[in-house]
């Protein structure tokens, strides 16, 4: 921060502003920040266009807008005022829309000039030095009039209009008096059409580069349009797509190295956000992929920034640490969990034989979690994983649930990466994915055979999706008995013939469709159903599966102990089952108290080995 830049006083303020206490801490510093230099006077305001001289230099507004579309705001945030020279940005980025970047790099420069904005002086090639002083703003002005014609200035407002989120207006007063008294950009027209930089009619240009100048906007819609290039050209607010991503990347350059003036140099050094300044008192700065801020104060200093602008942006780097050239990140952290499925099984219950080949060849799934925006060198910490020790599984399942971004360089990475793996006979597998998803798109499309990547929405179903193929490889299905007799049942394990048929006896044979439910969640909990064939989901009402179960196995037993069903039952499978009544067993339970023992024995051990996996997936986690 600028030594004479005091960090503001927020105790005094606070007694100033009624709920203050409860504001959000960016809104509290933003309202310090407000107070604090409010009185600074400092500064004058711009005469060279008698309409601006009209402007109040009390005024003085805040916004702030973060890439999730929260607004903060201080101050004269909604007091209208021209854009001036901010539109430059905007305007260059429609130019490179409009036209290419190649007709923009033949007429435009991207070197910063050390000069005034203002400047009456081209490159050694006879080009503006670049977008952001007028020359280079007035070339912009002229493409889109070559491409648009007559039309130029609307296709320019109907831009704006976007970035901002909202139809923005022209001053027609301000507008008529810029092109009264324009005569030095006049001289840079005619200069420009001399090198055959304009080739419209110069006067045509001209009004639509005034016009531009003389839209109206607030600091809150500077905020927007600013959070629109911090979010890759996506507004926050609306959530339209206004521009590329390339050509956000393009234009924050530019805004980098020459939006200040001259005085670029000393505010990449001492604030490090890409911004860009207007002689009406706006500023817009965009750090990417964070927030956009748009400050209004129309007192000038000598460069012809705001005072109170400058004072504000300087406060929020300096406070907040948010230099973009001072970032700090461990690409390791990238993975939240790396492991085998040893004790971490889906949630399909399996036959014996099943879970015995699961249990020998475990290592053959090898599960990656990861978390958080995925760039270049986190990806290539991903891939190094994969190409390290342990050495890869046959099946690899990556979990992205967690993942909301990934870079276009990043899944380059991650895709040429998944083909060099499927070429030596990894099968990869993507989870927390849906067909629609950004990220799966961008890796399907640098993956060489994208046809041979899976994907699941959801881990669980990934896993034992999985498992299913390593029990096939082994011959784990080939011995599955289509019909399981009562006394396979787990629950019924110990007990004797006699006493099994005893239950039996007391059971009816119920069948039920693919597509049916057996049991509703919040119905009372009157019987247990022992599972001779087919496939069973237990789900909550959200539609999560909390279990698989097939032939040999139990539902409903919860009933021994609870009063309500807490899950519903659906058949996966056409599924034949046995229901046993609860008055019945009851009875059945004072008849034979010790069968009745080994019944609630049995039970105890299966939910003791349903938390024992619940906690091996607690303490994987924890462990990273």
């Amino acid at each position: 921060m600028d030594a004479q830049v005091s960090r503001p006083t927020l105790a005094k303020i606070a007694t100033r502003n009624t709920g203050y206490a409860t504001q959000p801490p960016l809104q509290r510093f933003l309202t310090s920040c407000y107070e604090e230099f409010k009185s600074d006077d400092s500064g004058t305001v711009a005469d060279y266009i008698p309409e601006l001289k009209r402007a109040d230099p009390a005024h003085f507004g805040v916004a702030l807008v973060t890439i999730d579309g929260h607004v903060y705001e201080v101050g004269d945030s909604a007091v209208p005022f021209t854009i001036q020279s901010v539109s430059k940005a905007f305007v260059f980025a429609l130019a490179l829309d409009l036209v290419g970047e190649e007709r923009v790099s033949a007429a435009i420069g991207v070197e910063p000039s050390g000069e005034a904005f203002n400047s009456i002086r081209l490159t050694n090639d006879n080009r503006p030095f670049n977008p952001m002083v007028n020359a280079g703003a007035i070339a912009c002005s002229g493409l889109i009039h070559q491409a648009a014609g007559g039309s130029a200035f609307e296709c320019i407002r109907e831009k704006l209009s976007l970035f901002a989120g909202r139809d923005l207006d022209v001053d027609d007063a301000v507008h008529a008096s810029e092109a009264l008294t324009g005569n030095r950009n006049r001289a840079i027209a005619w200069l420009l059409r001399n090198y055959l930089v304009l080739q419209d009619d110069v006067d045509a240009v001209l009004d639509t580069y005034f016009r531009q100048c003389a839209i109206l906007v607030t600091a809150r819609d500077l905020a927007v349009m600013a959070g629109t290039l911090a979010n890759r050209g996506v507004n926050p607010v609306t959530g339209i797509q206004v521009i590329t991503p390339n050509i956000v990347a393009r234009t924050l350059s530019v805004m980098t190295s020459s939006g200040m003036y001259d005085y670029a140099g000393e505010w990449i050094y001492r604030v490090g956000i890409p911004a860009k300044s207007g002689v009406g008192g706006g500023i817009v700065a965009a750090l990417p992929s964070q927030i956009g801020l748009g400050t209004f104060s129309p007192c000038l200093d000598s460069h012809g920034n705001s005072v109170r602008g400058l004072k504000v942006c300087e406060a929020l780097s300096s406070r907040f640490d948010l230099h973009m050239l001072n970032r700090s990140a461990d690409v390791r952290t990238c993975i939240i969990a790396d492991y085998d499925i040893y004790g971490i099984s889906s949630r399909r219950s399996r036959q014996p034989q099943e879970q015995q080949i699961l249990d020998e060849r475990h290592s053959d799934i090898r599960v990656i979690e990861l978390v958080g925006a995925l760039n270049f060198a986190a990806i290539d910490y991903v891939t190094r994983r994969l190409s390290g020790e342990p050495p890869n599984a046959p099946l690899l399942i990556l979990d992205f649930r967690r993942v909301p971004d990934l870079t276009a360089a990043g899944a380059q990475l991650l895709g040429e990466n998944l083909t060099i793996l499927g070429n030596a006979g990894v099968t990869s597998i993507m989870t927390g994915l849906e067909a629609t998803s950004m990220v799966w798109t961008a890796v399907c499309a640098r993956a060489a055979e994208p046809q041979r990547l899976r994907r699941f929405a959801l881990l669980d179903d990934a896993i034992e999706w999985a498992e299913d193929q390593i029990i096939y490889r082994y011959g784990g299905f080939t011995t599955q008995k289509e019909t399981i007799h009562l006394g396979e049942q787990a629950l019924l394990a110990d007990l004797a013939a006699d006493e099994i048929a005893a239950l039996a006896e007391l059971s009816t044979t119920r069948r039920y469709e693919a597509g049916q439910r057996i049991i509703s969640v919040g119905e009372p909990a009157n019987s247990l159903f022992f599972l001779q064939s087919g496939m069973v989901s237990v789900k909550l009402p959200s539609g999560v599966r909390l279990a698989s179960l097939g032939p040999g196995m139990e539902f409903g037993e919860m009933a021994i102990i609870e009063n309500k069903r807490s899950a519903d039952v659906w058949a996966d499978t056409p599924v034949k089952c046995l229901e046993l009544p609860l008055d019945a067993f009851a009875d059945y339970r004072q008849l034979h108290p010790q069968i009745a023992m080994k019944i609630m024995r049995n039970l105890s051990a299966l939910l003791a080995r349903r938390l024992i996996l619940a906690n091996a997936k607690v303490d994987l986690l924890s462990a990273y």
